[in-house]
C-alpha cells in the first residue's frame, strides 16, 4: 500500500470512530453567519481596546488549511469563499469535548468555529473559540506542498485542488466571472437583448472550422456541435430581434495550444442600421471600461509587456499592414505570383489554385499577426477570405470587416453583413468547393438561411470576441487552459 492509501485509510479509520462517539461527520444545518472577509474589513484596523471591548460574538466556516499545535492550543488556519482568517483554539475556553475533537482533526477537514475576536502579538486579527463543530470530513489528504501547487497537469485536472491552493487561480476566475457581467450588463444597457440559439446544428456554419459530430439517435440523423451561432443570429435579426447578444460555448474539432481550446466561450453581437465602424468604436468603448475596471487606468502588464489601451487605437487595412508592419515588397499586393514566391520562401504551404486572397491572409499571419502588441484594429479584409461580410462599396475586392488584435493575438472578429441574397448563395458556393477541395466534406448549402435572407435583412454589423482569450489579457494569464475552469485533457491512464 503506497503512502497516499494508508494516510486515506487512517482518515476512513477516524471517520468511523467518530460515528461511532455519536458525532455526525457530515452534518447539514449550519448556516454561514460571516466570511473571514466580512471579519477583517469590519474590524482588522480597530485598536486592542476596541476589540476588547467589542461585545460580539463571530461564527464562520471553512476548511483547514494550516494548524501550529502548541500542546493544550493551537492556531489554526481557515478558509472559506473570502478568503483565510486565523483562529486560536484553546482547550480551557472550547472545553475538554471540543478540544478531543480538534485534535483528531485533519487538514482539509471543514469546521464551523465561534468566538470573539482579538489580535495577537504579531499583530493578526484572530478568533478565540469558544464553540467548534466538524462540519466535514476529509478523506484524502493534500497534496504535500499544496501550498504552492505548481505541477501543471495536476492543476488543470484536479482544477478543486487548484482553486483550494493556489489564491491566484480563485482570482482569475472571479476576473473571468466578474468579466462576462460586466459585458451582460454593457449590451443591455444598449438595448440589446440577450438570447439562446441552438448547440447542435444539422448543417455547420458561421465560420469556417472542423466541427464535431453526434447522431440523434429518435430523429436518425447526423448533428454538428455549434461552431458559431452566426447564422442562426442573422435569422432572429431578419425576424426583427434588431440587437441581440449570445454569450455562448463553440466547438471546433481542431488543435489544442496555448490559445486553442476544443470547447471556448463567445460572445457574438449584432445591431441593425450600424457599420463595422460602428462596433470598432464599440469595441474600443467595452475593452476601455474594462480596463479601467480590473486595472484601474487604461495600461496594463501582460506577459512582462506593457499594453496601453488608451483610444483611439491603430486602424489599418490588411494590405498596408503587410507592407508597413510586415516590410513585404509591395508588388505582392497585385501580382499573385509574387504573393505566391514570398509565401513559400517563409515557408508556407500552399494548396494548388489558392486565391490570392487566401495567400495574402496567409502572410499576413505569419508576418504582421505576431507583431501586433498594442490594440490594432486591421481592416478591408481580402472578400476571398470574409464569406460572410459586406463587400467594400470603393473596393469589392475587400470586404467591410476587420479583427482585434492584441498581443500578437486575435481578439475579436466583425463585419458589415451580408445581406445581399444571391452574394451569399454565390460565396457559400464558393467556400463549399475550395472545401471540397481539400477533402473537408462537411460543408452543405444551408438553404433555410438563403430562405431566411431572401426576406430581408436591414443593414446590420456583427461580431464574435473570444472570451477565453480576452480573460488572458485582463488577468495576465499564459494558457487558455488557466481561464478555463475544467480544460479538454487526455483520459488519466
Amino acid at each position: 500500500m503506497d503512502e497516499i492509501s494508508e494516510l486515506i485509510q487512517q482518515r476512513v479509520r477516524k471517520l468511523e470512530a467518530l460515528r461511532n462517539e455519536g458525532i455526525n461527520p457530515f452534518p447539514n444545518h449550519y448556516k454561514v453567519k460571516e466570511t473571514s472577509k466580512d471579519i477583517l474589513d469590519a474590524y482588522g484596523s480597530l485598536s486592542d481596546e476596541d476589540l476588547h471591548a467589542l461585545n460580539k460574538i463571530f461564527s464562520i466556516g471553512g476548511r483547514i488549511i494550516a494548524v501550529r499545535d502548541f500542546g493544550k492550543a493551537s492556531f489554526v488556519q481557515i478558509q472559506d469563499r473570502k478568503g483565510r482568517i486565523q483562529a486560536y483554539v484553546r482547550k480551557d475556553l472550547v472545553g475538554e469535548s471540543a478540544f478531543q475533537l480538534f485534535k483528531k482533526l485533519d487538514m482539509g477537514d471543514f469546521i464551523r468555529v465561534e468566538g470573539k475576536i482579538f489580535r495577537t502579538k504579531t499583530h493578526e486579527l484572530t478568533i478565540q473559540v469558544q464553540a467548534l463543530q466538524l462540519l466535514a470530513k476529509s478523506l484524502r489528504p493534500l497534496p504535500e506542498k499544496w501550498h504552492g501547487l505548481t505541477d501543471v497537469e495536476t492543476r488543470y485536472r484536479q482544477r478543486y485542488l487548484d482553486l483550494i491552493a493556489n489564491p491566484r487561480v480563485k482570482e482569475i476566475f472571479l476576473t473571468r466571472i466578474q468579466a462576462i457581467q460586466t459585458i451582460r450588463e454593457f449590451f443591455i444597457s444598449r438595448d440589446f437583448l440577450e438570447v439562446e440559439t441552438p448547440m447542435m446544428h444539422p448543417i455547420p456554419g458561421g465560420a469556417t472550422a472542423k466541427p464535431f459530430k453526434t447522431h440523434h439517435n429518435a430523429l436518425d440523423m447526423e448533428l454538428f456541435m455549434r461552431v458559431a451561432p452566426e447564422l442562426y443570429l442573422k435569422r432572429l435579426v431578419i425576424g426583427g430581434l434588431e440587437r441581440v447578444f449570445e454569450i455562448n460555448r463553440n466547438f471546433r474539432n481542431e488543435g489544442i495550444s496555448t490559445q486553442h481550446n476544443p470547447e471556448f466561450t463567445m460572445l457574438e453581437f449584432y445591431q441593425s442600421y450600424a457599420t463595422y465602424e460602428d462596433l470598432m468604436a464599440m469595441t474600443e468603448e467595452l475593452f476601455c471600461s474594462m480596463v479601467q475596471k480590473f486595472h484601474g487606468g487604461l495600461k496594463l502588464t501582460y506577459g512582462g509587456k506593457k499594453i496601453d489601451f488608451t483610444p483611439p487605437w491603430k486602424r489599418i487595412p490588411l494590405k498596408d499592414s503587410l507592407i508597413e508592419i510586415g516590410k513585404l515588397d509591395p508588388t505582392i499586393l497585385k501580382d499573385p505570383k509574387k504573393a505566391e514566391k514570398a509565401a513559400r520562401d517563409l515557408g508556407l504551404e500552399l494548396k494548388k489554385g489558392i486565391p490570392h486572397g487566401r495567400i495574402l491572409g496567409d502572410l499576413f499571419e505569419e508576418k504582421v499577426e505576431p507583431d501586433l502588441l498594442q490594440p490594432t484594429f486591421i481592416t478591408h479584409y481580402p472578400t476571398e477570405i470574409s464569406p460572410l461580410s459586406r463587400r467594400n462599396e470603393a473596393d469589392p475586392e475587400v470586404a467591410d470587416r476587420f479583427e482585434l488584435f492584441i498581443s500578437g493575438r486575435e481578439i475579436a472578429n466583425g463585419f458589415s453583413e451580408l445581406n445581399d441574397p444571391p452574394d451569399q448563395k454565390e460565396r457559400f458556393l464558393q467556400q463549399i468547393k475550395e472545401k471540397f477541395e481539400e477533402t473537408d466534406l462537411y460543408l452543405r448549402l444551408d438553404e433555410d438561411f438563403l430562405r431566411a435572407l431572401e426576406f430581408g435583412m436591414p443593414p446590420t454589423a456583427g461580431e464574435g470576441v473570444g472570451i477565453d482569450r480576452w480573460v488572458m489579457i485582463l488577468a495576465d494569464a499564459p494558457s487558455i487552459r488557466d481561464v478555463i475552469l475544467f480544460p479538454l485533457l487526455r483520459m488519466e491512464k
